[in-house]
């Protein structure tokens, strides 16, 4: 299936997850949900929490107190909603990363199709929006609300190739967690790492980071070398 645009030219994706890639998040997700883990009586390290940023709630969630049949799933509700109502008091002052808008616009300009893939709800993704501001270049957003499995399966990675109407071949996908590098990996994207979400840059390339940049603006700097070239 060719996925061409009006000059004859195959269309192609810029994914971005958003958490730790385009804004400065990750941090005040582990203390939100550390403090509404420690609030129902869980004792989970930062770290540990951490590691685990960037998968939907509930896989989150067993990630970090074990999937077993043991595991009494019937407070994961009410630890989401708690996370959510302690991050939600930041939604007027996420910190967009430093050139994560410019780097967008730099790629809608070349002509890539910037679609956002994110676990966000809409809430969060419309405040996130709000910290990167470069809505006016942002084509289409799949969250894991429109799949049935988050990252690090493929789903989300298929969904927004679907919304750019673009190829694996032809796109890219940036994103800050290991979870993000398997997405990318096993929907047959190229999957590019950045380090500004906390992550170490080995635990990227071994889960399929193809290449690693400090951050938004050491991957605009270096664009014509990247994968985007």
């Amino acid at each position: 299936m060719h996925h061409l645009n009006r000059s004859g030219r195959e269309n192609r994706a810029a994914l971005f997850d958003v958490d730790g890639t385009l804004a400065d998040t990750n941090h005040l997700h582990v203390v939100c949900w550390w403090e509404a883990l420690r609030q129902a009586g869980h004792h989970v390290s930062m770290h540990a929490v951490h590691r685990a940023i960037g998968l939907p709630g509930e896989d989150l969630l067993a990630h970090l107190l074990g999937d077993g049949q043991e595991r009494d799933t019937s407070e994961d509700e009410a630890l989401s909603a708690a996370h959510d109502t302690l991050y939600g008091t930041y939604f007027d002052r996420l910190p967009r990363i430093d050139a994560a808008d410019e780097l967008l616009r730099a790629l809608d300009r070349r002509g890539w199709r910037v679609v956002l893939v994110t676990s966000a709800g809409s809430g969060e993704l419309d405040a996130l929006r709000r910290a990167v501001d470069a809505d006016d270049v942002i084509a289409a957003t799949a969250s894991s609300d429109d799949v049935d499995e988050g990252k690090p399966a493929p789903d989300p990675v298929h969904h927004a190739l679907d919304l750019a109407d673009a190829s694996a071949h032809a796109s890219v996908f940036v994103g800050d967690t290991v979870w993000d590098m398997k997405a990318a990996a096993r929907a047959g994207v190229a999957a590019v790492g950045l380090l500004c979400g906390g992550i170490p840059r080995h635990d990227l390339e071994e889960a399929g980071a193809r290449a690693v940049y400090r951050d938004p603006a050491d991957l605009l700097g270096r664009l014509d070398q990247s994968p985007f070239a």
